[in-house]
């Protein structure tokens, strides 16, 4: 061994401690994304290290008290919502009224009555109802998107917004900076020069923040004139219109939504400007009386890694646990947490009928196989599981007993529950419920059903495999 071999060897090997250091003593974190922290760091010097100092440390102290502050003082002023929650409770049931609690206590929302709701299915469908929406806007237009594809979709919808803003119509376009790192300067150009004011989700601006690329807004939110709102799990781009041959058909669930909701909605993207850009939109005008009114009752649900609870992470938890006749999930990224996995073993043996669909093929494939570590201890359970094979499943739904359901952008992982700010809206309905559910029935046609017996004689490499991809979960 030559000098600079010892050298190297030395260095490598201080920098492991330093940095095993840091993953223990810097922040509390769950023990498995510890444990998968120091095997990567040990397992690959260097690399692992670099990977830890973009990926590991959750630089979310300083984030969270700018958003925090920018709740309190937007809610302080927020106009007109809190008033459609009046008779609300009366129609609620004891699971619900649990449910409700437990939801306006992670996100300050209350759930509404009056709201008018189209579940869509059909992401040409959803692209089309967001197009007529935007074409009819007047007053103001408010975007935020995980992934904005510089492709030929949305190239057209930019379009339409720069047509807008162009006529008065006062456009405001945030986008996550990770999900969207593709659009370019020169994508955005004419939507700048037409007057639409556009900025990143990001964590900051010092460099550290900037390397820290685990705080990103998974949110899809368009508003119109705030009297129309979509949100759910469709982000913009061919693929999600089932353009691209390589994913084929594209799966996927999205709201349309009338009512309180949608000023809530506006709350929800309100906070997120104000904290990209310091600009407060407070003004009545944005949060205008709702003009339709609908039967359902409903509370828009937003999480990410502020406060005392993980909104989203506490909510599906505890609607498992409040299950007692069935349960029936559809998610694109199955990778529970210790305690949800739990949930849903112990739901099943209690006689819960739990029901999951999943993605059978992914763009990273490494999840499913994540998740597939899981499936032994569910099968054995008594749990449900079917592998979606038409195309690409991107929906996340969750509906409990037939009158409780979520619909939203959070995957069943614990990147969406724990660290992604994320949004969705809670229904109080068993119409919303029954719809899913039938939705649930037409897209098993089209799913692989997991059964005990064949899943336990697979081959030992896919086991490997498998646990592999588990073991390092936490930490992608």
């Amino acid at each position: 061994m030559d000098f600079r071999t010892a050298i190297s060897l030395v260095v490598a090997y201080l920098v492991t401690l330093l940095l095993i250091r840091m993953v223990i003593l810097t922040r509390r974190r769950q023990p498995a994304s510890t444990i998968a922290w120091i095997l990567a760091i040990v397992m690959l010097p260097y690399v692992g290290g670099l990977l830890y100092l973009i990926f590991g440390i959750n630089r979310v102290d300083r984030r969270a008290r700018v958003i925090e502050e920018a709740s309190r003082a937007i809610h302080a002023r927020l106009p007109n919502v809190d008033q459609y929650e009046l008779e609300t409770n009366r129609r609620l049931n004891d699971q619900q009224t649990r449910l409700m609690k437990l939801a306006s206590h992670g996100c300050d929302t209350v759930p509404t009555e009056k709201n008018q709701v189209e579940l869509l299915t059909d992401t040409n469908v959803t692209f089309r109802r967001i197009e007529e929406a935007v074409v009819a806007a007047e007053d103001t237009l408010h975007l935020e998107y995980y992934i904005w594809r510089a492709d030929k979709s949305g190239t057209r919808l930019r379009d339409l917004l720069i047509e807008k803003a162009k006529a008065g119509v006062k456009v405001r376009f945030l986008y996550d900076g990770l999900g969207s790192v593709f659009l370019s300067r020169k994508f955005l150009k004419p939507m700048r020069d037409a007057g639409i004011i556009v900025r990143p989700f990001h964590s900051g601006r010092s460099l550290a923040a900037k390397w820290s690329i685990n705080l990103r807004s998974h949110r899809k939110i368009v508003i119109v004139d705030g009297k129309v709102g979509f949100t759910g799990g469709m982000n913009i781009g061919d693929e999600y219109l089932g353009r691209n041959k390589a994913f084929g058909y594209w799966r996927d669930t999205h709201l349309k939504l009338q009512g309180p909701t949608v000023l809530q909605l506006q709350f929800v993207f309100a906070e997120d400007w104000y904290c990209a850009t310091g600009e407060e939109l407070l003004s009545a005008e944005k949060y205008p009386e709702p003009e339709v009114e609908g039967s359902v009752i409903a509370q828009v649900v937003s999480g990410g890694p502020i406060g005392n609870i993980r909104a989203f992470h506490a909510l599906m938890f505890t609607a498992i646990n409040e299950a007692r006749d069935r349960i029936t999930l559809a998610t694109s990224y199955f990778v529970p947490t210790d305690p949800l996995a739990m949930a849903l073993e112990t739901a099943a043996r209690r006689g819960v009928d739990v029901r999951l669909l999943l993605a059978g093929r992914s763009a990273h494939y490494w999840t499913i196989l994540a998740g597939r570590s899981y499936y032994e201890s569910l099968l054995s359970a008594g749990v449900t599981i079917r592998e979606y094979k038409r195309g690409i499943l991107h929906s996340k739904t969750l509906t409990i007993d037939g009158h409780w359901s979520l619909v939203g952008s959070p995957n069943f992982d614990a990147r969406s529950l724990l660290l992604n700010f994320e949004v969705g809206v809670a229904f109080y309905d068993s119409e919303i419920a029954n719809q899913l559910e039938a939705h649930y029935e037409k897209d098993i046609e089209h799913a692989r059903l997991i059964r005990p017996m064949h899943w336990a004689q697979r081959p030992a490499r896919h086991v490997f495999a498998e646990n592999v991809c588990r073991l390092f979960a936490p930490i992608m």
